[in-house]
């Protein structure tokens, strides 16, 4: 079972713990010192599709140099700011990549593997894109 703990430390500022005792900053944009609640989806969404492609393409004894994942998304004008669409870009690197084997391991990650996604797919549209830059 997932376990996350978030701890008030002043102000409008928490320190979020996992399970392994790994921790975050969050606050809101006005105390400066933290990530957005909302913006850490982003990230957490960014990362667990992160770790999918890497481990695929490893898989595929591709020899990937480099990936960075951005993600952009829109929420709702009125509280509770639902997020409704999010759109991520993979930017990959490495000699060996084809269009055919990314596409794959994102596909995978984002339709089979990725928990995240799979949570926020039931209230965002989820769409991507990604590009092959040289190694």
């Amino acid at each position: 079972m997932a376990t996350a703990s978030v701890e008030w430390i002043g102000g409008k500022r928490f320190v979020g713990m996992d399970s392994t005792h790994h921790s975050v900053v969050l606050s809101t944009p006005d105390e400066g010192v933290g990530m957005k609640p909302s913006e850490l989806l982003l990230v957490a969404l960014a990362a667990c599709t992160a770790v999918d492609v890497v481990e695929i393409l490893r898989k595929k004894r591709l020899d990937l140099r480099g990936l960075r994942i951005s993600v952009h998304g829109e929420q709702e004008v009125e509280p509770p700011w639902t997020f409704r669409k999010i759109h991520v870009h993979y930017a990959l690197r490495g000699p060996d990549l084809t269009p055919e084997a990314v596409e794959q391991a994102i596909r995978l990650s984002e339709e089979k593997y990725c928990s995240v996604a799979a949570t926020v797919r039931g209230s965002a549209e989820i769409t991507y894109d990604y590009e092959i830059e040289e190694a």
